[in-house]
């Protein structure tokens, strides 16, 4: 085979890969709620694109299971129950608190330095903001985190979780004090790993998961309440 028949020039995103970015940014930052439908022509009217667009993008969006098919109903944003957002934190805790202590590990200066910068970041967004902008933050940290670990199947195993979370994480994060006490999490384990103090991480990761896991499971519970269940 010709070896210049295998390379591919950069191109731009393609037009589902564009939808798709556009959905579940919207879904993420709550403008389609959980449980709600999602109509295509009505997608197809907000975006402008064409079914075959939006139905292309909701599929992958199923498979990051933000999005689900509902018999009669179709696609609608994904609902978490108390029970399987539990089991998705004490996953995330353990997977997290192993790529912190392998990051206190393996991590070059440039690692540790990109995750300050990365903290850095979100301090700098404005705290009553809970949207775009400090969501994409905290995305930006923990994949700082899942680079310097020194183990790529972290990063993979823990992507679809972190979609499924990020559900939760804006409400979460509007909690009265709770982007202040998030970011004190983030900073001890940022300190941990620069004092390459692996046990001192893990501990550090292991208390930030759970904490963010107690104020979702209130917000899950507030919500059931509501809901009348």
């Amino acid at each position: 085979m010709d070896e210049l028949s295998l390379h591919i020039t950069n191109q731009p995103p393609t037009l589902r890969r564009m939808v798709e970015d556009r959905l579940r940014a919207a879904i993420l930052q709550g403008r389609f709620k959980p449980g709600q439908r999602l109509i295509e022509r009505e997608l197809c009217e907000l975006i402008g694109v064409s079914r075959t667009s939006i139905r292309e993008a909701l599929r992958h969006l199923e498979a990051e299971g933000i999005v689900d098919t509902v018999s009669q109903r179709g696609p609608v944003v994904a609902r978490m129950s108390l029970d399987e957002a539990m089991q998705l934190y004490q996953l995330r805790a353990a997977l997290e608190a192993f790529a912190a202590r392998q990051f206190a590990l393996n991590a070059s200066a440039t690692d540790i330095r990109l995750l300050k910068d990365a903290l850095q970041q979100i301090k700098e967004c404005d705290p009553q903001d809970s949207g775009g902008a400090l969501l994409q933050a905290k995305s930006n940290y923990y994949a700082v985190l899942m680079r310097g670990c020194g183990n790529i199947y972290i990063g993979q195993l823990l992507s679809n979780l972190h979609n499924r979370i990020m559900l939760l994480r804006k409400t979460t994060m509007s909690r009265p004090g709770r982007i202040k006490d998030s970011i004190a999490e983030m900073q001890e384990i940022c300190d941990a790993v620069e004092a390459r103090d692996p046990a001192r991480a893990e501990r550090a990761a292991i208390l930030h998961i759970e904490a963010a896991s107690a104020i979702a499971a209130e917000t899950l519970r507030e919500r059931a309440l509501d809901q009348g269940c």
